[in-house]
Formats: C-alpha cells, sequence, structure tokens
C-alpha cells in the first residue's frame, strides 16, 4: 500500500511555554495562528523551607524536550510533516534565577522561583543602602526592591551557596532566568551553547536599565553581581542559535518572550493603551505604553514590553502583578485536598452561586502589586458555620478578581483612560465562574479569545516573524481574526462596590502579619 501523503500546510512555528506550573510545546500554522498540535507536563515545585518555592532546573529542561518529542509525534499522527517547523520561539516564567556551571553543564543550586520569600532580610539590607531623594535603582529598572526579582535571588544564591561562589571565582559560572537557561541547553550546552536573554526578561532582573536597554554597571555593582555571569542580551525577535538534539535538530531558535510579554503579542496589543489579563500561577494585568516609559504613582511597574527585532523600535508596558491566582487553586488541591483537580472548583463554585460574606485573601507570599507588603500573609475571614468548602471555592475565585480590580484600578489612575473592557487569557478562563464573576467585579465587559493559548502564540509569532525565517506577517493587515467570548457584567454597580470594599478590609486584615523574619541560612 502506498504511503499515506503527509498533509500539506503553510510553514509551522513551534512554541515552548516554560511556566511556573507546567511546560508545554504548541505547534501553530504560521498563515492562520491555528494551533496544530501540543503536549503539556507538569512541574514539580518544592517547598524546602516556609516561603521557599524551588524548582529542578534539569527536569524543566527534560520537560521541554519531552514536550517536544510528544508534540511531533502527535503530529506525525496527523501526518503532518514536522520538517515544516521552520522556527522555535520560547517564553518563559520569568525572574526565576538559574547558576550553572558553563564547564559541565550542571545547575549550582535549584532554580529559586519568582515566588521565593527567602531574600526579604537581603531586600531589608539593601534598601537602607538607596538614598531616599534618589531611587536609582526604580528609576532605571521601573521595579521596586522586592523578593520578586532575580538580582536579589542570584545575590542570596552567591552570598549562600558555596558551589556558585566557588564557580564564580573560577569563573566557570553562568547566571540566567529560565529562558536563558533553556536556550544555552537547546542550542548545544557545554558544546558552544548561546548565553543570551532578551529584553523582556532582561527587564525583569533589577540589572537592566530599560532605558538604554543594557546590564547597568552601578546596579550590577549596588547588588555585587558580576557581569561577566550576565548573559547577552538580544531583541525578541532575532536567530539566537539552532536546536542541536532531538526530533527539531537545525530548526533556529527565534523568538524570546517573558510570558507576560509573550501574552500581549499574542493578544495582539500593539497599540498604546491596549491591555491584557493573563490568569496563570499569578495575575498579570500588562497595558502597553508605545515607545514610552510610564512610572506609576500606584504601585504598578514599569516594564520592557517587546523588541520585535534588532532594528525595530522597542514597545513599554505598565505591569500589575498579583502573585497568587492559579496557585490559589492548586492549593486548595493539594494542600487542603478539598478538591481533586483544578476543574472541580467550577463544580463547587456553582453549586452555591455565592461566598456567603467569606473573603479569601491569599497573600501567600506577601502581597504584589499594588501593595508591595511583604508582610501580609493569607488569610480566610468572614466565617460562620454556615461556611461550607464551597463557599471558600468561591471565595478563591473571588480573591483573583478582586486582586485585579485592585490593578485595574491602579492602571486607570495611571493612565488616565479607563479601559472599556479587559481582554483576558492563560489558563483559568475556561472557568466560566470565574470570567462571569470577573465580568461582574470589575463592571465591565471580560472579552476571551476562542484559542486561550495565547502566550504560546506570542512566542510563535516572535519566532516565525525573525529576520532570516520570515514565515509569520505582524502586519495589521495579515493578523487572522481572532473569535472572542465576551462576558458582560450581570450585577448591579452598588452590589459590585460592597463586596469589593469588603474585600479590601480583609486586605487590611492580613497586612503586618509577619513581624519578625523567620531565619533564612543555613544552607549546606
Amino acid at each position: 500500500m502506498a504511503a499515506a501523503k503527509k498533509a500539506v500546510l503553510g510553514p509551522l512555528v513551534g512554541a515552548v511555554d516554560q511556566g511556573t506550573s507546567s511546560t508545554r510545546f504548541l505547534v501553530f500554522n504560521s498563515k492562520t495562528a491555528e494551533l496544530l498540535s501540543h503536549h503539556q507536563v507538569e512541574i514539580k515545585q518544592e517547598f524546602p523551607r516556609e516561603g521557599w518555592v524551588e524548582q529542578d532546573p534539569k527536569e524543566i529542561l527534560q520537560s521541554v524536550y519531552e514536550c517536544i518529542e510528544k508534540t511531533c509525534e502527535k503530529l506525525g499522527q496527523l501526518n503532518i510533516d514536522i520538517s515544516n517547523i521552520k522556527a522555535i520561539g520560547v517564553s518563559n516564567q520569568r525572574e526565576t534565577t538559574v547558576v550553572w556551571d558553563k564547564v559541565t553543564g550542571e545547575p549550582l543550586y535549584n532554580a529559586v522561583v519568582w515566588l521565593d520569600l527567602r531574600t526579604q532580610s537581603t531586600v531589608e539590607n539593601l534598601s537602607k543602602r538607596i538614598p531616599g531623594n534618589n531611587n536609582f535603582v526604580k528609576s532605571k529598572t521601573g521595579l521596586p526592591l522586592s523578593t520578586y526579582f532575580s538580582a536579589v535571588k542570584l545575590r542570596w544564591l552567591l552570598d549562600n551557596v558555596k558551589k556558585v561562589q566557588e564557580a564564580v571565582e573560577e569563573n566557570r559560572a553562568l547566571f540566567g532566568t529560565i529562558d536563558s537557561w533553556l536556550i544555552w541547553s537547546l542550542t548545544g550546552g557545554i558544546h558552544g551553547g548561546v548565553h543570551c536573554t532578551d529584553v523582556t526578561n532582561a527587564s525583569r532582573t533589577m540589572l537592566f536599565n530599560i532605558h538604554s536597554l543594557v546590564w547597568d554597571k552601578e546596579l550590577c555593582e549596588f547588588f555585587g553581581i558580576p557581569m561577566e555571569i550576565l548573559p547577552n542580551v538580544r531583541s525578541s525577535s532575532e536567530i539566537y542559535g539552532l536546536m542541536k538534539a532531538g526530533a527539531l535538530e537545525g530548526v533556529p531558535i527565534s523568538g524570546c518572550l517573558g510570558d507576560q510579554s509573550a501574552a500581549l503579542v499574542g493578544q495582539m496589543c500593539f497599540q498604546d493603551g491596549q491591555a491584557k489579563n493573563t490568569y496563570g500561577t499569578g495575575c498579570f494585568l500588562l497595558c502597553n505604553t508605545g515607545h514610552k516609559c510610564v512610572f506609576s504613582e500606584h504601585g504598578l511597574l514599569t516594564t520592557v514590553a517587546y523588541k520585535l527585532g534588532r532594528d525595530k523600535p522597542v514597545y513599554y508596558a505598565l505591569e500589575g502583578s498579583v502573585a497568587i491566582a492559579g496557585a490559589v487553586i492548586r492549593w486548595l488541591r493539594d494542600n487542603l485536598g478539598i478538591i481533586k483537580s483544578s476543574e472541580e472548583i467550577e463544580k463547587l463554585a456553582k453549586e452555591v452561586g455565592t461566598s456567603y460574606g467569606c473573603y479569601f485573601v491569599p497573600a501567600f507570599s506577601g502581597l504584589y502589586a499594588p501593595y508591595w507588603e511583604p508582610s501580609a500573609r493569607g488569610i480566610i475571614c468572614g466565617l460562620t458555620q454556615f461556611t461550607n468548602k464551597c463557599h471558600i471555592a468561591f471565595a478563591a475565585l473571588e480573591a483573583v478578581c478582586f486582586q485585579t480590580r485592585e490593578i485595574l484600578d491602579a492602571m486607570n489612575r495611571d493612565c488616565g483612560i479607563p479601559l472599556s473592557h479587559l481582554q483576558v487569557d492563560g489558563g483559568m478562563t475556561s472557568n466560566k465562574i470565574l470570567m462571569q464573576l470577573q465580568a461582574d467585579i470589575l463592571y465591565i465587559p471580560v472579552v476571551k479569545p476562542s484559542m486561550p493559548e495565547t502566550t504560546a502564540l506570542g512566542a510563535a509569532m516572535a519566532a516565525g516573524a525573525a529576520e532570516g525565517v520570515g514565515v509569520w506577517s505582524l502586519e495589521p493587515e495579515d493578523l487572522s481574526a481572532v473569535t472572542m467570548e465576551r462576558f458582560e457584567p450581570q450585577i448591579n454597580a452598588e452590589e459590585s462596590e460592597i463586596r469589593y470594599s469588603t474585600w479590601k478590609k480583609a486586605v487590611m486584615k492580613s497586612i503586618g502579619w509577619v513581624t519578625t523574619q523567620s531565619p533564612e541560612s543555613g544552607i549546606p
């Protein structure tokens, strides 16, 4: 029998989407932006002590290889020829910090995840050294000094992990966020791997000057970081190197964006004033501010949105970051056991349709925007004998919506132009109750693309549009129209306001919980 004819499709582009809770590899048709196949693997998070969050960099890398191989197998079963994959983009959890040995290729410690709180005393010591009248860290980076960003994590590793100290002294150490670790490894590792990052990821390290777009000598000196361990900074869309192993050997890696920037691109928010909110482990609302850096008066971050090509202009964004969104669902599943799978929360919430006066502030890692309050901890309040697990499930979903509302309010104050609707994406948006609640609490429509994988799509667009690849057009007239689902507010504004102000009362009760610092050292 003649071999089955392979289906002919336009050029394809792959995207690695390495998030906090899982890794995925997705393949898109570059002409229609249609998702053809994907594979996903959950990633283990380790909590060696209270407030510590780590992951194994080798497990992350292995998961990327596994997702690529499995997706290629699935494409084969669909009679799609993988030689049509012309480029690969990488999108990643941001700020998570890895230091590895460039001679052996081995990580020198676990990846310290963005949510990790062990650097609280490092932050306190550093902040004493910033002059009150000249916060040069914030003016150069757009970021508040916080446990969230890579520089303080790297400082902690240099102070506490002997293997890291020795490797730096012997000029064997390389630092990177997850994108750098993956690109270095995928392009050959110890055999000529490319040590680079892009402007969006660099802008989250606290070592990068977002105006001049280079590593900043003064910042590196302030944090005591040797500049020779830092990756080369490139644009978000250019050929960095070629895949050196596996089914896609020889395919260029030509797109790189931190996950939130990737979602902004994937949602086609290319105009000044367009915004999107991604519901993942955390919640991240980004608003494109065009070619100008807008500094927030209301607790938002100023960050690099994207730079789609070496000779293309840089775009900036205002960002509101919420640490715990999807992570609260995972916590209800893994720690409390009141649901067996993340999807179940929708069923529980639907049963009661209200939190019955129960409020949940999931400040597990302190509060991020707009408070930047590391002393906060999670609380569930307003409990009565009537409260059951369904109310707590509902309150958890509401918490995600209230946190988004706080950020949206701050953004409206900073930009002066209130958003008329909110574009949303990310894993949690498949939860219809959550989306309806979000519209009710914001009191504006929530608009969701029918294909929620916008983070991966953004990475694929950047990779496919890169010079030397050129299979994806970013011209507005060529971008395929996306079908959207709309959620309109259904409650009256007054009720929405009452619930929101009660939530804010709960937030105040969560602040100032931690008064003394827990001991942080004692690392082998």
